[in-house]
């Protein structure tokens, strides 16, 4: 049950954040071009780098870090960090075209899945 908890408090801290810069940042450059999701999304990266690294690195942390952080504040803030994270795991196992195929799957697949969500949307 601890683990829904630190997931739930994570996640509630991830979307606030994501708010917060994204709204900021948008407020402050305006918004004809997404720094705030840019933002965002490199800033997400580097969190989830450094603590899944950390965390991987410190068997003497408490596990319930890696609930917190990474799956509930990451999870929430930013799922792009995630996407490259995997690929950087395939990368550096020596799945080079299983990283490619990744990259550029998510990248095409996702464009055509928000491409058909709008398109459905139209229609209804």
């Amino acid at each position: 049950m601890q683990k829904y908890l630190l997931i739930a408090l994570g996640g509630a801290l991830g979307s606030i954040a994501r708010y917060w810069v994204g709204s900021t940042v948008a407020g402050r450059m305006g918004i004809r071009f997404p720094y705030g999701t840019l933002l965002v999304n490199l800033t997400a990266c580097v969190i989830i780098g450094f603590s899944l690294t950390y965390l991987g690195r410190r068997a003497d942390l408490n596990p319930a870090w890696r609930f917190l952080i990474p799956v509930g504040f990451i999870g929430a803030y930013s799922t792009f960090s995630t996407y490259e994270w995997e690929t950087l795991s395939s990368i550096r196992s020596g799945a080079f075209f299983l990283a490619a195929l990744y990259a550029l799957g998510s990248l095409v697949l996702g464009l055509v899945a928000v491409w058909g969500g709008s398109l459905l949307a139209d229609v209804l």
